[in-house]
């Protein structure tokens, strides 16, 4: 990461980013990109579809063969990109990707004068190509270029602005195509210019250097994708994350897929009508996008997945129940269809669908720019470009056979939505993190109102150790709500005893740790093991005090966080130890308060204090290892509690 971008991140929400030429000139350029693709295609769908008579593609086929050719070069060519971007300053690849832009539109032009359905197949194919050069580069910049708390508002701008993009871009197509004498003339100018705007804008980005200049390119697609795929697994966080984006793709476009049969054969709507749910799907993802930097506090929060995979399941299921019973009539224009209550429910159920895939999409996305090794990035977003094309096939198969075999369009809707529910569930299972992170985020909202102060000093990459005050059962939940990154935890092996919270510490990996005196072999593991995690380069949270405090006073530290720091120092690492604070927690249901048979006991009042009750994290700034002993570590918690 560039040290601009470590330094710029006082920006006060997403959309300063625009005032930005680190960002300002990327987005616009993308956004030209995207909207200059979809006017192309969609013009050129509405003249084979309406307008000529071509007799080797009939309009039933148009849309499949242009959206089939314009998804070839991403099976052929990602591997390719992404191997150029690594290797490759990637302002020089965006330029170059934007001049070849110009050149197909040119060509294009000329296709719109003759009207020639195969030099503009070709260029179907050619701006497949020129999408798939500049996918890798698209997600690559971004984490070299914006800080680590940037990424969530910066990818929801990106994703706002991409489908707002497809949206300007199909709209202004349909009405250039459909201009009488001069439709296909304005169409070619349009194209041209709108190109020639993105490499304009594309010259004012600046440099973003080569992760890995001294990569040599393998050419062959096959071997290169299946090499791709391989490094992609090398991280399993990642991966996963890549099949539940490439899943998304699958999800959005069946719907994508359906709307002009669905508008005309279920809502018995016209052209406007299929139009008018289109813009409602764009402006569902823009907002569920823009909202997700609001709802993560300015982090990579990936516990906003799972609210979007519930949100993207109920709301498809809803729109089966929404749609199934609508009464056959004549095919109705726009303002008759907004006049029908029932048609109103459809559009929320849409609109709320694809909001919810926004919340999904956005913070994966970001999870796999922060976490993919940074010499490898653009290749692993080009693993993720294959796959995603892979998924969308899948998707046009599949539906294509439900519909063979008598599904009607609602009964796909209702079975897509089922399916992404147990993919969902399946995902989580074998991502434990993406739950954890769900039930941080929304305890640490709906439960609670945790407010938390100095969270930049925790690391965004590099091993550090956490220390915190022990209040309660759930301070390890909210230490996970505040930190972008996952957590290991050492904690009393007696509180995975406790229901529910003990099943999640499991899934946390939380290192049970029992007294020397009680159980001298687990003592020494918890050690060895928490040595083990601070080699590896990850964040490892002790609480000094060796007990949840039975009075709320912070008690005095004890020596394991110095074993900790010897061992990590035997095994050559000095992680920075960060000193934090829970506030207010003393009181609430989970902490020791109430008194039973003369013993401080938790969770016997549900709502003692009520719901939103205030509580707080401080996190203070970072000690050297070499530096840390328990008094002093005890002296800057105890600070931070008063502060």
């Amino acid at each position: 990461m560039t040290t601009s971008a470590m330094a710029s991140d006082a920006h006060a929400n997403q959309f300063a980013l625009l005032k930005q030429r680190r960002f300002a000139p990327f987005f616009w350029t993308q956004f030209a990109g995207a909207a200059n693709d979809n006017l192309f295609k969609f013009a050129f769908t509405v003249m084979v579809t309406y307008q000529l008579q071509v007799s080797w593609m009939p309009p039933a086929m148009a849309g499949l063969v242009i959206g089939a050719l314009f998804i070839l070069p991403f099976l052929l060519f990602s591997a390719t990109a992404g191997q150029l971007t690594d290797k490759y300053d990637k302002t020089t690849i965006i330029r170059f990707v934007k001049n070849l832009e110009i050149a197909i539109m040119v060509l294009a032009a000329w296709g719109f004068f003759r009207a020639d359905p195969v030099v503009l197949l070709a260029c179907v194919f050619l701006m497949g190509l020129h999408s798939t050069l500049f996918g890798p580069v698209k997600f690559a910049y971004l984490p070299q270029v914006l800080a680590a708390r940037e990424l969530t508002g910066g990818n929801g701008m990106v994703e706002m602005g991409t489908f707002v993009a497809i949206l300007l871009g199909q709209v202004a197509g349909g009405l250039l195509v459909a201009l009488p004498q001069i439709g296909h003339t304005s169409v070619a100018v349009a194209c041209v210019l709108l190109a020639l705007v993105g490499r304009g804008v594309a010259q004012a980005i600046p440099r973003a250097p080569a992760t890995d200049p001294q990569l040599v390119v393998n050419w062959n697609p096959i071997s290169e994708t299946w090499r791709n795929l391989k490094l992609a697994r090398g991280n399993i966080v990642v991966f996963r994350s890549l099949l539940g984006i490439s899943w998304m793709w699958f999800f959005g476009a069946v719907f994508l897929s359906q709307f002009p049969s669905f508008a005309k054969e279920v809502l018995h709507g016209n052209e406007q009508v299929a139009s008018l749910l289109l813009v409602v799907f764009s402006v569902g993802i823009g907002i569920g996008s823009l909202l997700c930097e609001t709802l993560s506090r300015r982090q990579v929060e990936i516990g906003l997945v799972p609210l979007g995979a519930i949100g993207m399941s109920v709301f498809a299921i809803d729109l089966y129940f929404a749609s199934r019973g609508l009464p056959a009539g004549p095919e109705m224009g726009l303002g008759a269809f907004l006049a029908q209550s029932a048609h109103w429910r459809v559009m929320a159920d849409l609109g709320l669908l694809s909001l919810f895939a926004g919340l999904y999409s956005v913070p994966m996305y970001a999870l796999i720019q922060l976490r993919s090794q940074p010499t490898h990035r653009a290749r692993i977003i080009a693993a993720n470009n294959i796959l995603n094309a892979l998924f969308m096939i899948a998707s046009s198969v599949i539906a294509g056979a439900l519909l063979g075999a008598g599904f009607t369009i609602p009964q796909i809707f209702l079975f897509t939505g089922i399916a992404n529910a147990l993919v969902a569930f399946y995902i989580f299972l074998l991502v434990p993190e993406y739950l954890l992170r769900f039930v941080a985020w929304v305890l640490s909202r709906f439960v609670y109102r945790f407010k938390i102060e100095g969270d930049e000093h925790i690391p965004t990459e590099g091993p550090a150790v956490l220390v915190c005050n022990h209040v309660s059962f759930i301070d390890a939940v909210l230490l996970m709500a505040a930190s972008p990154r996952p957590i290991r935890f050492i904690m009393d092996h007696r509180i995975f005893r406790v229901p529910v919270l003990g099943w999640l510490f499991r899934l946390a990996k939380a290192i049970p740790i029992a007294s020397q005196k009680d159980d001298p072999a687990a003592y020494e593991r918890a050690f060895a093991q928490a040595v083990e995690v601070l080699r590896e380069g990850d964040l490892l949270a002790i609480f000094p005090e060796g007990a949840i405090t039975s009075d709320g006073a912070l008690q005095p530290f004890k020596g394991g966080v110095m074993k900790i720091l010897a061992g990590a120092r035997a095994a050559g690492v000095e992680p920075p130890v960060i000193p934090m604070a829970l506030t207010n927690l003393w009181g609430s249901f989970f902490s020791r308060v109430e008194v039973r048979e003369g013993k401080n006991v938790a969770m016997v009042q549900p709502f003692r204090r009520g719901l939103f009750s205030r509580v707080g994290l401080h996190v203070g700034a970072v000690v050297a290892a070499a530096e840390a002993t328990p008094e002093l570590l005890q002296s800057r918690v105890s600070g931070l509690l008063s502060a």
